[in-house]
């Protein structure tokens, strides 16, 4: 790739050269961000350099689960190929680590040691899988590496398993060799003994047990997915994923590792021993303990991380407006005052507001946003004959808080037959409501502390049919839907989920709500699902409108949606919507 030099300053003879743009992370949101910015590239107005530390180019994470059941194959994991980026003269480096950035000469130096310059550099490096404190399970501290040093045998270039490699028989579901040791386990029948029971865990638990795997779940916790369930829902999960076959074990804090000797010598996992003395056996152990982000390359760079590291937002770095990090190793966060930044970057007094959300769509958005506004920058530079750099720092607006919003937490769990989605804050409970809040509905709390701003009443509204695995629980300020928790009522869940993003009224009636799950439902009585603006796709945000114009271009498919306008594409929880969207449009069509 040419040396190019910095763009030339207002005055200097000739065009202004191609802005340099390094991206450190080639995941599904790192290519989102390449896809977005190829018409720049396309058009001579920037140079591209990609580094991706795994060998093969972006696949779908979002999907490895499916892969490691033998669910779906390879090729569908597939997002990009690079064709088009590399035909547009993109540099993309797979198989390569960053191993510093040098701010002060921008500049990241690579595993082989040598070094890419950059004007602007886009860190994408993701989240990686947390690793509990288990005797028997080495754990290393990250974020104290420093260049050149070698830290329980861990050296700055290998910053993921490479120094402290899992035992055998333990896995986290991160990468495509991950999904082969699970996929294996999966067909030779093997007990997998899942440790965590957020989304990915029951995720993947649920698929395996369906896959004909002997699965047992095991977490801290009264209810499996804690944080996005309350106790009723959590009760009701527990009790469908039991009938699936997956043994559930709450309480259970586990302590450490036992091991037996494979016939090379080998520790391999043989069983997970909890604190009260349960030892759960087993032929494969698989963390699903939540993700961190990969901050230790910013670390290095001195640059401020907290659950993340730190942007505004407009996703620029609070300490480097040259750097900007985008998907979950990104927190988004507004800079505080001079004051107050000291404080704040050491991320002990960070709240999580805006820290990754481990969710794709979040990362996809802000992927668009960063390459919109990289485009509207550079070519406004190009057009006032000034250094991109220079045009960005005078023509740039803050954009409007990524990761943030209705639409960023919402959860669902994708598992054949059993069908979960919840939103917002659901702890409240209706049975003591009354006792916390007064007729006025303030809580007690807010007004001893002179606290008065929200006078709106709150509302609780629950069903439950354990039984036959149901449950919705709905959370209302002034009747505008805050929250809600939806297992085993599909349907119900999509209006629910409609409600929630535009912040919609309910009924007064609530258990009109139920009827969409009921034996006379009738999809062409609910036009209000298919209104033109509701949101189909979630990770992508493609509406009802997309869907129909696309498919009056002949697109008129779930997998020709798919490529047409991304939907779909994500964690695959939506083609059951877009599949409706399509049936409603040709019987209009034929109408």
């Amino acid at each position: 790739m040419p040396d190019h030099t910095s763009a030339e300053l207002p005055g200097s003879p000739g065009p202004a050269a191609p802005e340099r743009i390094v991206v450190v992370g080639y995941g599904p949101v790192g290519a989102r961000f390449v896809d977005e910015l190829l018409p720049l590239v396309e058009a001579g107005l920037a140079e591209l350099t990609v580094v991706g530390a795994e060998e093969v180019h972006a696949y779908n994470r979002v999907l490895l689960a499916d892969y490691a059941v033998g669910r779906t194959d390879r090729d569908t994991l597939d997002l990009t190929d690079g064709s088009r980026a590399l035909a547009a003269g993109a540099r993309i480096l797979t198989g390569t680590t960053v191993t510093e950035v040098k701010r002060t000469i921008r500049t990241v130096t690579l595993g082989d040691g040598s070094s890419v310059p950059y004007d602007r550099l886009v860190l994408a490096t993701g989240a990686r899988a947390n690793v509990p404190t288990l005797d028997g399970v080495k754990r290393v501290r990250r974020g104290l590496i420093k260049p050149g040093a070698d830290a329980g045998g861990l050296g700055a270039t290998a910053l993921d398993w490479a120094g402290a490699p899992l035992p055998r028989g333990v896995s986290a579901l991160r990468d495509l060799a991950d999904a082969a040791t699970v996929l294996a386990a999966v067909q030779a029948g093997q007990r997998i003994v899942v440790l965590g029971a957020g989304v990915l865990g029951m995720e993947i638990a649920l698929a395996a047990a369906a896959a004909g795997a002997e699965v047992c779940v095991v977490f801290h916790g009264e209810i499996p997915m804690n944080p996005n369930l309350d106790r009723g829902g959590g009760s009701v999960l527990t009790r469908s994923a039991r009938r699936a076959g997956v043994t559930m074990v709450n309480h259970a804090r586990a302590e450490s590792v036992l091991f037996h000797h494979d016939d090379d010598g080998v520790e391999r996992f043989e069983a997970l021993i909890c604190a009260d003395g349960k030892q759960i056996s087993g032929d494969l152990l698989l963390l699903s303990c939540g993700v961190g982000a990969r901050t230790e390359l910013a670390h290095l760079a001195g640059l401020p991380v907290s659950t993340g590291i730190l942007v505004d937002e407009s996703l620029r770095s609070w300490a480097d407006a040259a750097i900007h990090a985008i998907g979950d190793c990104a927190h988004v966060a507004g800079r505080p005052a001079d004051a107050d930044s000291g404080a704040a970057w050491n991320g002990a007094r960070m709240a999580p507001a805006g820290g990754p959300s481990g969710l794709i769509g979040p990362g996809w958005r802000q992927a668009d946003s960063l390459a919109a506004r990289f485009s509207a920058e550079i070519r406004a530079g190009v057009a006032a004959g000034r250094p991109a750099v220079l045009a960005a720092a005078v023509t740039a607006e803050p954009a409007p808080a990524l990761g943030a919003g209705p639409g960023a937490s919402v959860v669902m769990l994708k598992a054949e037959g059993i069908d979960v989605v919840a939103a917002g804050d659901t702890a409240a409970d209706p049975f003591d409501v009354d006792a916390r809040y007064n007729d006025a509905g303030y809580s007690d709390t807010a007004h001893t502390h002179g606290c008065s701003s929200d006078p709106a009443p709150l509302a609780v509204a629950q069903w439950a049919d354990p039984e036959h695995g149901r449950y919705v629980k709905m959370v209302t300020r002034g009747g505008i839907l805050t929250g809600f928790v939806c297992v085993g009522m599909p349907r119900t869940g999509a209006e629910l989920t409609l409600l929630f993003e535009r912040g919609s009224e309910l009924p007064a009636d609530r258990s009109v709500l139920l009827r969409f799950d009921g034996p006379d439902y009738d999809p062409a009585t609910a036009g209000d699902a298919f209104a033109p603006e509701s949101t189909v796709c979630w990770c992508n945000g493609v509406t009802v409108e997309a869907i129909s114009t696309s498919a009056q271009a002949g697109n008129t498919t779930v997998a020709c949606i798919g490529t047409a306008t991304r939907a779909g594409t994500g964690c695959g929880g939506c083609k059951g919507r877009i599949g409706e969207v399509l049936e409603r449009f040709a019987a209009q069509a034929v109408g």
